[in-house]
């Protein structure tokens, strides 16, 4: 059985995981924030978070957002957040490969205007395309840049909180968490770009083929 684009992206998330649980580790032993703690660390590695821990922890966390607040994460707006809710009023002008006197024969000359109108004529072109390459693809690369904006959304509070108690500098805590939040902004920007990449494909795909 083919496994589902989240099965595909575990292992990237435990991965995720590991290296923040890793870096706080780091950070922690050296109290700074320095490469010369790593050797230290490669030895007390059986002290780490277990294989199969990390695996579970990476699971919870990632479950603990519903699909609409990682959309929120993502895009920063409460309401309609998903890019497909603008796919016709923003998005659809902004790809040349969308031919879009094709796509406005589609839907009657008219494009939908509310938000959520938007989302669900976008996403019924999108369910007759989805199993094309092209849209797997985009679509497995934004669910794993928007689960990592997610996790990495909660390793501030999760990880910044845990460096509040555990390490006495207030510098270093002030820099992890400036690393911490860079990390969130990285990937937040890249999960809203693979977001839109994915519905601008949609309706390219839609109007190059005619499906």
């Amino acid at each position: 059985m083919a496994k589902s684009l989240k099965d595909q992206n575990n292992w990237r998330l435990w991965l995720i995981v590991v290296a923040n649980a890793i870096f706080f580790y780091v950070v922690q032993q050296a109290n700074e924030m320095r490469l010369d703690g790593l050797p230290a660390l490669f030895k007390q590695i059986p002290n780490l978070l277990p294989i199969g821990l990390a695996g579970v922890v990476a699971t919870v966390l990632n479950t603990l957002p519903t699909a609409e607040l990682k959309a929120t994460i993502v895009y920063w707006r409460w309401n309609d957040a998903l890019p497909g809710h603008r796919a016709f009023s923003k998005y659809v002008g902004r790809d040349s490969r969308i031919d879009q006197g094709r796509l406005l024969k589609a839907h009657r000359g008219k494009f939908p205007i509310a938000p959520t109108d938007q989302n669900a004529a976008w996403y019924k072109i999108y369910k007759v395309v989805r199993s094309d390459v092209m849209i797997l693809d985009s679509n497995r690369i934004f669910l794993l840049l928007r689960d990592y904006a997610s996790l990495s959304f909660l390793f501030v509070f999760i990880f910044g909180s845990a460096a509040f108690y555990l390490i006495e500098s207030k510098i270093v805590v002030a820099q992890y968490l400036g690393v911490l939040i860079l990390q969130y902004l990285i990937a937040r920007i890249a999960a809203a770009n693979a977001g839109v990449r994915l519905v601008t494909n949609v309706l390219a795909l839609k109007t190059a083929t005619g499906r």
